[in-house]
């Protein structure tokens, strides 16, 4: 019985599934083996396919796997955009190649130099961009995109990385990114203008990770990077790949790990700058067919049985580790890859729903090989799983049974927190579902607990500060200008933050400008929003400006991570529910020796009767209501709390401030 299924009796059931499911990895690792030697082998496609210099023969060599294709040539400016000039001739396995010489190309095909390849087919003839390639460019006179030769250094972080940079083994926190929307200027931001301007305010924040979006190229600005098309190229619209390269360097100097937002569970259809159908075919590397359709994202779907998809994928994999210097990935919609339905109206109650004819097997294989893979390069890589589905065994060691994540994202927190602001009033809050909700998971799957990410703040949705505070966000946030509902908002703000990072998992995660409630929606733009950048970038300029509110959650952002550091929250035992008030909107639980008190009422109660684990006298270390933060400090901070035993339980009488989270501790 594997691991897996002796660790969690309600998997008992499906036992011989879960031996079912390693069987699978297993036999498609010794496969790969036997063929290519290792795994790392195996994924060293980029260093096979694509332009590899030859300095034997002193010259570049092009390669491009398409079986179904009839005809292969390779024009740019270096033969003046002859299309038959270089025609690539046909090996086995459907590998076509070119060798370029030293002694007739180096000064035509030079650093970048634009290119792309011409194939025939059965389609007819396309103009392609290659699949490999390490930088694709538009232009932006007539949209047209190209490859681009391009002769980089190749960086040195992966080597600085393991003697100078240790990835922290604290707890992650997390400040999730996107290059373009980095600045506030209305245009697209740069690598090198994310490393110089936002880097260090990161660092000042006190988080110890960024998770980059949109680092592949994509065609489309508004897909948020979610519409790859070239899987080797970083998105040229930010700068270079030596500036990414940069970045990561400088955020390695400053201590901060960077975790890419990898996008393996579906690919742009586009034909032309994308690798749908680039032999022509529907199934080279994708599924063909309805079946390969997702119908919720409007993108093409991996074949991730077939062999060279493994190949590509895999490779890729190994590609933004080893050449950029990037600490991990958080893999995108993991769900869509587990199911064959895309997880699209499913309830995954029982135990046939996570092992049924429902699962991709072959994504789930992909998955652990990934896994593996990422691990065997550096063990201390972290891979982070979007999944929503709460798939048995996915932060689980893949020889126990499972997928192999580090981490899974605990994408039901934002997801109630919509619910309670959006759907519930005040009065109806229910203090057992809050707390249930935020502890609600196995404490042996490391989860990434968040309030809300970029998902919540895209046009037509809205942050919790946009939704607690709305059009008052226009008009309120001077310090001049009372607000109730601006106070309300800001208090509640930083309550659910609290709440939630102290109670819903292992590590934390931000959406950049949502630690000072950044106003607003995210859009990018386009043609109904006439082409405008205005709510695409963040206005860092509201949380530096100490004459409105915007500072106080930003300020209290900062002092709540170093409090969560200081005492070791995340990493400590679950806690210990002791009341959850009902009548009075009162939550008090233990944690790490700590006793927190949650009042999500609109009543302050004096003398309020608590219970505590330990006895003593307590003081306060922590509270939402500090002017510091916007509050009004209703509470002393320097009163001392006695503590009373009465039988076998031990009580306080606090002062219970409305909207308010309070923590304290014995005083020693």
């Amino acid at each position: 019985m594997m691991k897996l299924v002796e660790n969690d009796s309600w998997l008992e059931p499906v036992a011989d599934e879960v031996e079912a499911r390693y069987q699978r990895y297993e036999s498609k690792l010794k496969y790969i083996e036997s063929q290519y030697g290792s795994l790392k082998s195996f994924a060293s496609a980029h260093e096979f396919f694509g332009f590899t210099y030859d300095s034997l023969r002193r010259g570049w060599w092009y390669r491009e796997w398409a079986p179904a294709a009839h005809y292969l040539s390779l024009f740019g400016d270096f033969n003046n955009w002859d299309r038959y000039a270089n025609p690539l001739e046909r090996e086995e396995d459907g590998v076509w190649s070119i060798f370029l010489s030293d002694s007739q190309y180096k000064n035509r095909l030079t650093h970048g130099s634009l290119l792309k390849v011409l194939v025939q087919s059965s389609i007819g003839e396309q103009e392609r961009i290659p699949v490999y390639i390490k930088r694709v460019i538009q232009n932006e006179d007539n949209k047209d995109f190209a490859g681009q030769f391009w002769i980089g250094k190749r960086t040195t972080d992966s080597n600085k990385k393991n003697s100078t940079f240790i990835i922290p083994n604290s707890s992650l926190f997390i400040y999730e990114s996107h290059i373009g929307m980095g600045q506030e200027k209305e245009d697209v931001g740069t690598y090198k203008e994310f490393a110089e301007n936002i880097l260090p305010r990161i660092k000042r924040l006190g988080y110890n990770a960024i998770q980059l979006m949109a680092v592949a190229e994509h065609p489309y600005y508004g897909s948020f990077g979610y519409h790859v098309s070239n899987f080797f190229a970083a998105s040229s619209r930010f700068g270079t790949p030596e500036d990414l390269k940069d970045l990561i360097d400088k955020a390695h100097e400053m201590g901060i790990m960077v975790i890419m937002d990898l996008v393996h569970s579906h690919t742009v259809k586009n034909t032309y700058e994308g690798i749908n159908l680039f032999d022509g075919t529907e199934t080279q590397y994708l599924v063909g067919g309805h079946e390969g359709h997702h119908p919720q994202w409007d993108s093409k779907l991996f074949n991730y049985g077939k062999t060279e998809t493994l190949r590509l994928l895999l490779s890729n994999v190994r590609f933004w580790l080893e050449e950029f210097g990037f600490d991990g990935f958080r893999f995108d919609g993991v769900t869509s890859m587990l199911y064959k339905n895309h997880g699209i109206g499913a309830t995954f109650e029982t135990q046939t729903d996570y092992f049924g004819d429902n699962v991709n097997d072959d994504a789930v294989t992909y998955l652990q090989l990934a896994n593996t893979l990422i691990h065997q390069l550096n063990k201390d890589y972290i891979t982070i799983a979007e999944d929503v589905s709460g798939m048995p065994g996915i932060c689980a060691p893949v020889a126990d049974g499972g997928i192999g994540f580090d981490y899974r994202l605990g994408m039901g927190l934002p997801d109630f927190w919509i619910k309670v602001l959006k759907d519930q009033k005040e009065e109806d809050w229910n203090m057992h579902e809050f707390f249930f909700t935020m502890t609600n998971r196995l404490y042996n799957v490391k989860t990434i607990a968040y309030a809300e990410s970029h998902d919540q703040a895209l046009v037509g949705d809205k942050t919790l500060a946009f939704r607690l505070m709305d059009k008052e966000m226009y008009s309120s946030m001077s310090k001049m200008t009372p607000s109730i509902v601006v106070d309300r908002g800001i208090a509640l703000h930083k309550m659910i933050r609290l709440f939630t990072i102290c109670l819903g998992g292992n590590a934390w995660l931000n959406f950049m400008g949502n630690e000072f409630g950044h106003p607003e929606w995210i859009d990018f733009p386009r043609k109904d929003n006439d082409w405008s950048y205005k709510h695409a970038r963040r206005q860092w300029s509201l949380a530096d400006d100490e004459n409105l509110k915007y500072h106080f959650m930003s300020d209290f952002d900062k002092e709540m991570l170093m409090f969560v550091k200081e005492n070791d929250i995340m990493n400590s035992e679950p806690a210990w529910l002791m009341d959850a008030d009902e009548e009075n909107k009162t939550i008090v639980f233990e944690r790490n020796n700590l006793m927190f008190v949650f009042n999500w009422g609109t009543k302050s109660i004096s003398d309020y009767e608590i219970n505590v684990k330990n006895t003593g006298d307590y003081e306060i270390i922590f509270s939402t209501d500090d002017r510091a933060f916007g509050g009004f400090e209703n509470i002393d901070k320097d009163t001392i709390f006695p503590s009373e035993q009465r039988d076998n339980q031990v009580f306080m009488n606090i002062y219970n401030v409305s909207r308010t989270a309070v923590v304290y501790k014995v005083k020693r």
